[in-house]
């Protein structure tokens, strides 16, 4: 009996481990280490933040799915990988810390022949003084807590314009090196909707503040595409929408330290600190890896296996280029790490080879440039693939060929909520192929292929984040028919 053990539950690990279990069968373990108790489908957060969804809409309790797929789950963080085992066992295995309520602080030696990394983000509000719901002045959505405490500061501001008291409400990032830019994006016309659906909209200075060096580059760098016969871009498309709505931006910005009452940043380019008043703040933070090691069989640490900012290496090109030498074929496209065939990492756990936004700086030297994103569609398809070949090498041997899934060949849809109204909500439907530019293959069109870059927006794209949010809600419950719908 094989035991394939995968680190966190998120979308990555959860669709791994469901995949996995399915496959294999009852004729080997799938262990599943995550320190949640519950999954969260963490693209409706945005509407848990204005008070549209509560947070029992968008989490679930893993443990009973689990339990009936036959998954062993432990509530537990992952601490440090023994890739080669210690000097009393060969083994592999991974140290693990209960953070089930039951056995909290109990240490654990969970044994494995396959390993799959999904632990995820940790956010690192601590990258920027005063950022952050817990220890500084900023909300958040990141989680379903956050996203509840999010709304509940929104409608203190809102009640305060009720009264006729005029509020500076900023969404954005809360540092130079964030992602998730189209989170932040939903959730800043997610707000300009619930200020006109209060009748406020007049009383509000609503400000989107990001890393981003022009509107539309959502951390991929742009898109191309083609609408009626004329070629547009995600900036003009971008623009158009902030320009309607009355929204303000602030590009190219890089947050240095926030107060009660201020936020100061740098730009691109420029040698000074600027200084922006608000009331009301959704700064999102940036990640790093969670706080995972590995050491070889001598108890000492395993080199290369992680990069700085502690996401684990993968069959990657991370030889040292500039931006404009990097290709597509430097991003991974088996997620194995080369050190250790049986092991794995997957969503936002696998270390990127290079940035695709171009990097920038601010003439003060704050690194300021959104970071890839490896979340939602590609997180899903990364699981899949890799419990493919973990299946393939349980049932034909270890020297079976991994499959694939490169991002630089992998298309993705991404339906991003401007308004929730079923009447006169709205959303913006991007699709994009690559989600890596390959500039190469299609130099003239921003390295993807027109004829599957697009986007819309309108309240059709409403109806579909809305369909789309119980739809994988259903999938990751892995209710009857979950295998059709697709990762």
């Amino acid at each position: 009996m094989a035991t394939v053990v995968v680190l966190g539950a998120g979308i990555s690990g959860h669709t791994t481990a469901l995949h996995l279990k399915r496959m294999l069968g009852k004729s080997h373990k799938v262990v599943v280490v995550s320190p949640n108790s519950h999954w969260n489908w963490i693209p409706s957060n945005i509407w848990v933040g204005t008070g549209r969804m509560k947070k029992k809409d968008v989490v679930f309790p893993l443990a009973p799915i689990y339990k009936r797929k036959g998954v062993d789950f432990r509530q537990a963080r992952a601490t440090v990988i023994h890739p080669e085992g210690d000097a009393g066992d060969s083994r592999p295995y991974v140290e693990v810390v209960y953070t089930d309520p039951k056995r909290e602080g109990e240490e654990e030696k969970i044994h494995y022949d396959y390993l799959v990394n999904a632990t995820g983000p940790r956010l690192n509000f601590g990258a920027t003084p005063g950022l952050g719901p817990d220890n500084g002045y900023t909300v958040s959505v990141c989680t379903a807590d956050h996203a509840v405490e999010a709304n509940e500061k929104l409608m203190e501001s809102i009640e305060k314009m009720k009264r006729g008291e005029r509020q500076t409400l900023v969404v954005g990032m809360g540092a130079g090196n964030c992602t998730c830019e189209g989170a932040a994006f939903e959730y800043t016309f997610n707000v300009d909707h619930e200020l006109k659906r209060y009748g406020v909209r007049d009383k509000a200075d609503l400000i989107y503040l990001t890393n981003e060096y022009e509107l539309g580059d959502f951390g991929v760098g742009g898109m191309q595409f083609v609408e009626r016969g004329f070629k547009q871009s995600s900036k003009m498309w971008t623009e158009s929408i902030f320009t309607e709505r009355g929204v303000a931006s602030i590009l190219g910005a890089g947050c240095k330290e926030i107060t009660e009452d201020t936020i100061k940043y740098e730009v691109v380019d420029d040698d000074k600190t600027y200084e922006l008043k608000y009331d009301f703040a959704m700064l999102l933070p940036p990640f790093t890896g969670q706080g995972l090691s590995a050491v070889d069989k001598d108890g000492e640490p395993i080199e290369g296996l992680f990069n700085p900012a502690n996401f684990m290496k993968v069959d990657a090109n991370y030889t040292p280029k500039s931006y404009d030498e990097w290709l597509a074929t430097d991003w991974p496209e088996k997620y194995e790490v080369p050190q250790y065939p049986n092991m794995f990492a997957v969503g936002i756990a696998f270390a990127p080879p290079h940035p695709i936004s171009k990097p920038r700086a601010s003439a003060l030297g704050t690194a300021i440039a959104p970071a890839p994103p490896r979340t939602g569609m590609p997180s899903g398809v990364m699981g899949k693939t890799v419990a493919l070949t973990i299946r393939d090498r349980i049932k034909n041997g270890a020297s079976a060929p991994a499959h694939e899934a490169s991002m630089s060949r992998l298309g993705a849809v991404c339906v991003a909520s401007a308004g929730n109204d079923i009447l006169n909500g709205s959303a913006a439907s991007m699709a994009m192929y690559p989600v890596v530019p390959n500039y190469q293959k299609y130099p003239q069109t921003g390295g993807r292929n027109t004829k599957l870059t697009t986007g819309k927006i309108g309240l059709s794209g409403h109806w579909m984040k809305t369909f789309l949010h119980y739809l994988f809600i259903y999938k990751a419950k892995a209710l009857p028919g979950w295998t059709l719908i697709p990762e």
